[in-house]
């Protein structure tokens, strides 16, 4: 149903903004995948439906990630420190600085990515304890072995 917000104007009422429920909450043609949490909701469209479960792992396992890709990117000794005085003047470093200390090492883009494949793998492993979630998995595989093997065989 198609509702138009107004909004008074001096002795006037003008429109101000247009709401549709039918159009808003609608899809397009396809494959898509919502997601809804506390407070939030999102949609991706047109994905594949043989990645929708490791869609779906990933969007749950966002915060797991960004978490783990954070602590994996945090600041560090080029090379670590070996003394115990080494370890004490980096440490005595790092409060002086607090969050202004130089940059003396940043982490490569692939390790933080396997920060961020451990940190997912977590949280897939988390997610296996449950019975209907195994058995969506399984189920996940053996269409991907399924496509696999069409593919191989149109490739033929």
């Amino acid at each position: 149903m198609k509702r138009i917000f107004y909004e008074k104007v001096g002795r006037r009422y003008k429109p101000v903004a247009e709401y549709d429920s039918q159009y808003l909450d609608s899809f397009p043609r396809g494959h898509h995948l919502v997601s809804v949490q506390p407070g939030c909701s999102s949609r991706r469209f047109n994905i594949d439906p043989a990645l929708a479960p490791m869609l779906a792992a990933g969007i749950h396992a966002e915060d797991a990630v960004a978490r783990a890709v954070s602590k994996a990117s945090e600041l560090r000794p080029r090379q670590a420190p070996i003394t115990l005085g080494q370890q004490k003047a980096w440490k005595k470093l790092a409060k002086e600085f607090g969050t202004e200390i130089a940059t003396l090492e940043i982490p490569s883009a692939r390790e933080i990515a396997e920060h961020a494949t451990k940190a997912l793998a977590a949280e897939v492993e988390q997610m296996m304890t449950n019975e209907s979630v195994k058995q969506a998995y399984e189920h996940f595989m053996f269409l991907v072995k399924l496509t696999y093997e069409t593919k191989d065989q149109a490739q033929r």
